[in-house]
């Protein structure tokens, strides 16, 4: 199993002026999103930050992104050694699987796999 990426999710109060802010100021590049959530960052995907409004499918926000390339795997791993699941194992229709994780110190983290 290998870790893809790693990406922060910043939940914003106001997502137009979150967006200003990241793309005015910091000078990110609004990679695109959908109305709950927006992509900022540089020239690869691999650098991105991720600003949204409370996840509207899982009803929770996930501090942090971690995509893997064996999802499945993962949250079985999770799963056995008794781990909270937050949001449980879904295929999302915007075309990845997903399920976030409390870790021991509070963090959901949404672990994913994008669909190729």
């Amino acid at each position: 199993m290998a870790v893809r990426r790693i990406k922060p999710n910043i939940l914003a109060g106001d997502l137009a002026v979150s967006r200003r802010f990241y793309t005015d100021l910091i000078g990110l590049d609004d990679l695109g999103g959908m109305d709950w959530i927006r992509f900022l960052g540089g020239g690869s995907r691999e650098v991105q930050l991720s600003v949204m409004a409370l996840d509207v499918h899982a009803g929770v926000h996930a501090d942090v992104s971690i995509e893997v390339d064996d999802v499945d795997e993962v949250h079985a791993r999770c799963v056995a050694a008794g781990a909270e699941i937050v949001y449980p194992l879904t295929d999302e229709p915007w075309g990845l699987r997903r399920f976030f994780v409390r870790d021991p110190d509070g963090t959901v983290v949404n672990v994913t796999r994008h669909g190729e």
